[in-house]
């Protein structure tokens, strides 16, 4: 299970020629939690001029919608969708409130600033990847744990919760192609003094720093 979506549920908000432009993202796993999200921001903005919206649903993305709510056909929910799209974005939904300021934008102008709002807030909010990772508890010495530093350098690793009683135990989170390696690597480095135990598998949150930009 791999996916990638928004980092956290949250708001971003610009104006453009005097219309303001509220892009809410939320994380859902069904389309009816995204239909439930999409009335809920309908209904708090009631007075908008259109809340247009698109989501993606699915870890190989099959159920998607898009709905343009007033504005001229395919100016805002397939443009939103498209950023979604190019991003890899699933299990999220994004709406778009538009408050309109008394200046008309044309149709490439609507198709811009709706695209360009989502894809402000994949910039603001950040993206994260959803995926299965072996959990490995390691044993170490205090002063193998001085050398651990190295290992994780090496390997692009980072440890979870580390514990110093009279020995150190730490934790690290590997993807399930590389668990054989990364254990093969850690009894190399200390010469096979040293206790890995597998604890099973577990969804983590890997941040994308880098999203590309739309």
């Amino acid at each position: 299970m791999e996916y990638i979506t928004f980092k956290v549920d949250g708001t971003v908000q610009e104006e453009i020629k005097k219309s303001k432009f509220i892009c809410h993202v939320k994380r859902v796993s069904s389309e009816e939690e995204a239909r439930d999200f999409i009335n809920a921001i309908k209904k708090e903005h009631y007075k908008a001029t259109h809340n247009c919206s698109a989501f993606i649903i699915g870890e190989q993305s099959n159920i998607k919608r898009t709905s343009d709510d007033g504005e001229p056909s395919g100016t805002a929910g397939v443009p939103m969708l498209g950023v979604l799209e190019n991003h890899h974005i699933a299990n999220s939904c994004v709406v778009v409130t538009r408050y309109f300021g008394g200046i008309k934008l044309g149709a490439g102008g609507l198709i811009r600033a709706y695209s360009g709002s989502v894809a402000q807030a994949v910039r603001e909010i950040g993206l994260v990847e959803i995926k299965e990772q072996v959990v490995l508890r390691i044993t170490l010495s205090y002063s193998q744990y001085q050398e651990f530093v190295n290992f994780l350098k090496d390997h692009q690793l980072t440890e979870q919760d580390p514990l110093f009683t009279d020995l150190v135990t730490t934790t690290i989170f590997v993807d399930k192609e590389s668990q054989s390696s990364i254990t093969a690597a850690l009894v190399e480095f200390y010469n096979g003094k040293v206790h890995i135990e597998d604890q099973g598998i577990r969804e983590v949150e890997v941040p994308l720093l880098f999203p590309e930009k739309q």
